[in-house]
């Protein structure tokens, strides 16, 4: 593959001077927690009287945020100072904007760049790349990814993960955005969707995309180990695109290999990659699936509680649901998948092959994630989103509904409906115990992601159905776990949506209220905000969410959008540890 091209390196340049240079993130700021402006000075907006959380788990105090610009330029008591803008906060919540650590807005963006349902719970900043990335693309690739698309339609006019993200802002999007390049788009890229281990020209080409993203300010390494064709990387893979994305100050984040029957094995195997590659390392969604793994919980919290005791940076994040979304693809063996869509479809037709994946969809086996029988039942598989519109009726019913209507067992229903809709097949697994959500939300390495798409109960979106994490899951942190059961308290939930992911990712100037930082701001009502989504209607927006501000610009006016579209690209900005091994 060539190097970074001029139009590349222009790219690069400007996103780099749109952002504060090397070395800022996560620089603790000198002024004091209670920064007065001067007496005569006026200022874009101030936000006045609120209960200031500021997104470092200190108690909160009652003041003032003064917004000039995209930045904060003063906090405490600013009685002599106006704003341009005066918003009244009396009884509210004011925080630093809230970071979703895991979200699939990376089509919904494209289609309405809003964001509303992230938006309406305060989410300021969407992080992309839970294996899959939008770049760097090939040109067949580029064919897929139009050839897979469901309800959104558009043309993919990018190549490289960072032209990418800088199509969306030049669209216009509400909320800042910024991505992992996955580690199966580089293999994609590479190897296709073979089942076998790179050679050393290919590993160094895969090296070398992972170099041009780290370059383009992506923030590390994602992967998802239980797809097809990810499943198919070895560790020792994994280890040497995490050893590039190190010397960038990245981070390897990942679905692990197994949440279930190999949990275990799953976490030792994180733990490895972030040693071996010297490398900060995050769980996506930390979840124990099925009920014979939720007792495991408590050893994997051990596991990772060790390695940061020996100075490892073992984080995870995770939703506030019992059921995660995905495909009937997490439901068959990986290995009916090599090669791809169209080569797994055409296996499914072949009667052999067809009755030896419905036996291994019923049986246990260690050697690959079956959500299928994690579920414990068809009743507990959930189908949410289709691409054929003869399907779509099928919508909201779980795979036992559909086989009954159908007269066949569900595991010949799901081998049908991949074959008839073209696609995966959108579902949702109910996979894990409510007593370990509420565990998992009480360790103080936990952040959140929504694991889902922003958009909004209009247009397009309409065609599919949804998780209600898509609507809730942050508003259901703050109301029924924070307020409600109490489980944590307002600021450390605060500090678990900002400044700890903030400082995971190692972006500059977010994460906090603090002078000098980005004016991304939300303001709340702590004793209303609550989710309204559910699994049967997914699509109801969230309340308690009054304003929000991304780079000082007002999105959000008494919880309604404003229609402004601020959002920016967020990078890293370390430099690689040793340029001569480039």
């Amino acid at each position: 593959m060539t190097r970074c091209g001029t139009g590349l390196v222009a790219l690069c340049s400007w996103l780099l001077a749109a952002c504060p240079g090397p070395g800022q993130a996560n620089q603790p700021h000198n002024a004091p927690a209670h920064d007065n402006a001067d007496a005569t000075e006026t200022v874009d907006i101030v936000i006045r009287g609120g209960t200031i959380y500021d997104g470092t788990g200190k108690a909160p105090f009652v003041g003032d945020v003064a917004i000039r610009g995209d930045k904060i330029t003063a906090i405490g008591s600013l009685d002599p100072t106006r704003g341009r803008t005066e918003v009244d906060a009396s009884g509210l919540a004011v925080a630093p904007g809230f970071i979703n650590m895991l979200s699939w807005a990376t089509e919904s963006l494209i289609e309405d760049g809003r964001g509303q349902s992230d938006i309406r719970q305060g989410v300021t900043l969407e992080v992309f790349g839970e294996g899959w990335s939008m770049g760097p693309l090939n040109d067949q690739m580029k064919q897929v990814l139009v050839a897979r698309q469901r309800d959104i339609k558009y043309s993919v006019e990018w190549t490289s993960l960072g032209e990418y993200l800088h199509y969306l802002v030049r669209r216009g999007v509400s909320p800042n955005v910024a991505s992992f390049v996955g580690a199966t788009t580089v293999r994609i890229h590479v190897l296709g969707f073979q089942d076998r281990a790179a050679n050393a020209e290919e590993l160094d080409r895969m090296r070398a995309l992972v170099r041009q993203a780290m370059e383009e300010g992506a923030l590390g390494v994602g992967s998802s180990l239980i797809y097809a064709p990810a499943f198919y990387a070895k560790t020792d893979e994994l280890i040497e695109l995490c050893k590039v994305a190190a010397e960038y100050g990245g981070m390897y984040i990942t679905h692990m290999r197994s949440e279930g029957g190999r949990l275990l094995e799953a976490v030792d195997e994180v733990i490895e990659i972030a040693e071996k590659a010297a490398i900060p390392a995050e769980i996506y969604h930390l979840k124990a699936s099925g009920q014979d793994n939720w007792p495991k919980l408590d050893q994997v919290i051990s596991k990772i509680d060790n390695a940061r005791a020996r100075g490892l940076r073992i984080t995870a994040d995770m939703y506030t649901y019992t059921a995660g979304m995905t495909g009937l693809d997490a439901a068959m063996p990986p290995w009916v998948q090599e090669g791809g869509h169209e080569k797994w479809v055409a296996r499914l037709r072949d009667p052999a092959i067809r009755a030896r994946v419905a036996r291994e969809m019923v049986t246990p086996a260690d050697e690959w994630e079956n959500l299928f029988l994690a579920a414990g039942s068809a009743k507990n598989v959930l189908l949410v989103s289709f691409k054929n519109p003869a399907l779509k009726p099928l919508t909201g019913k779980t795979l036992a509904e559909v086989a009954a209507m159908r007269g066949k067992s569900p595991e010949q229903t799901a081998i049908d409906l991949v074959i008839e809709d073209g696609s995966r097949v959108g579902t949702i697994y109910f996979l894990m115990s409510e007593e370990n959500v509420r565990k998992q939300i009480a360790l103080p390495w936990m952040s959140f992601g929504s694991d889902a798409e922003a958009s909004a109960p209009e247009g397009r979106f309409l065609g599919s159905s949804t998780h209600p994490r898509a609507y809730g899951n942050f508003a259901r942190l703050l109301g029924k776990y924070v307020r409600d059961e109490k489980l944590i308290s307002l600021e450390e939930a605060i500090r678990r949506l900002t400044s700890l992911p903030a400082g995971n990712l190692g972006i500059a100037r977010r994460g906090r209220l603090q002078k000098d930082y980005y004016a991304d701001v939300v303001v709340f009502d702590p004793a209303n905000i609550r989710d309204h989504a559910t699994f049967k209607k997914p699509r109801q927006y969230a309340t308690g969410m009054i304003h929000v501000f991304v780079n000082g610009q007002q999105v959000l006016r008494n919880g309604q959008h404003t229609g402004a579209t601020p959002g920016r690209v967020v990078i890293r900005h370390k430099e690689p540890a040793n340029r001569a091994n480039r």
